[in-house]
């Protein structure tokens, strides 16, 4: 009596580890079971502001160019990390010649001119794509605006050089600047690896060409916040550093480069421009 009593416990057992063995037998090493994006489980491309004092950028950090008009490049542009736009659909994204994705998914597309493991996102990609994007525009969004309200650190953080930047060594702090800022030679910033710069251009930011962003005593790339209302336009063959939240475009020049983000609130305009996440 007891065998038959028994019986079904032993199939129920059997069965539990069954669907244990095919749970098991599905779940992805990699960190999902199919490429979805950049998302917060699968952590920032590239390094992103742990310092005291910096600016959050949220999902925003998962990207190298993340933008909302368009994202467009004259070949070849290297871009190393992802690539976003949001709202505006895949057409936005110009000059790059993507490639479906590897997988059929249709969740991204790749292009030579971004440095694998790294892909181009856009709105009208298939889910969880577009909700993906939408986060990380909030969080672009939200960053700007905190780096907006920042304090200047003191009067001679305020208008410095009248807006005109020449061959100045930047400390750290908040600096603010009411008109449009112009950098006519090379550039600064010294600290350390936990110092940050907050920059807030009330006007346009424009770089002349050939010049340098150079970074002393350990400062790193993603410690330095430009927020920018006007336009950004960085001149042909520049280096530039920093993660740039721009309210409008940026624009890079022939040859020119960043080590940091492009992050913009209309769209992004390269030319054979290098990009590289911190």
């Amino acid at each position: 009596m007891s065998r038959f009593t028994n019986y079904p416990k032993s199939r129920m057992w059997l069965l539990g580890l069954a669907v244990a063995a095919l749970t098991a037998g599905c779940s992805d090493n990699d960190g999902g079971s199919s490429v979805s994006g950049p998302t917060a489980a699968e952590g920032p491309t590239g390094a992103v502001s742990t310092a005291a004092g910096s600016v959050s950028l949220g999902a925003a950090g998962h990207y190298a160019i993340l933008a909302k008009a368009g994202v467009s490049t004259v070949p070849n542009s290297v871009v190393t990390g992802n690539v976003g736009l949001s709202p505006t659909a895949r057409v936005g994204l110009t000059g790059w010649s993507e490639t479906a994705a590897a997988d059929n998914s249709d969740l991204y597309s790749t292009s030579a001119q971004v440095v694998a493991p790294g892909k181009l996102y856009a709105a009208d990609y298939a889910e969880p794509t577009p909700a993906n994007l939408s986060t990380a525009v909030l969080n672009m969004e939200a960053a700007y605006t905190d780096a907006a309200g920042r304090t200047a650190t003191s009067a001679g953080t305020t208008n410095l050089g009248s807006g005109t930047l020449t061959s100045q060594t930047l400390a750290p702090g908040v600096y603010e600047w009411g008109s449009a800022v112009t950098i006519p030679t090379d550039l600064t910033f010294n600290g350390s690896a936990t110092d940050v710069w907050i920059l807030k251009v009330a006007g346009t930011l424009d770089m002349a060409a050939a010049m340098n962003v150079i970074l002393s005593g350990g400062a790193l790339p993603q410690n330095i916040f430009w927020q920018v209302s006007g336009a950004v336009t960085i001149g042909a063959g520049t280096h530039f550093e920093g993660i740039i939240l721009g309210a409008t475009g940026i624009t890079f020049g022939t040859g020119a480069s960043i080590n940091g983000r492009l992050l913009a609130q209309t769209a992004v305009v390269l030319d054979a421009t290098t990009v590289t996440v911190p």
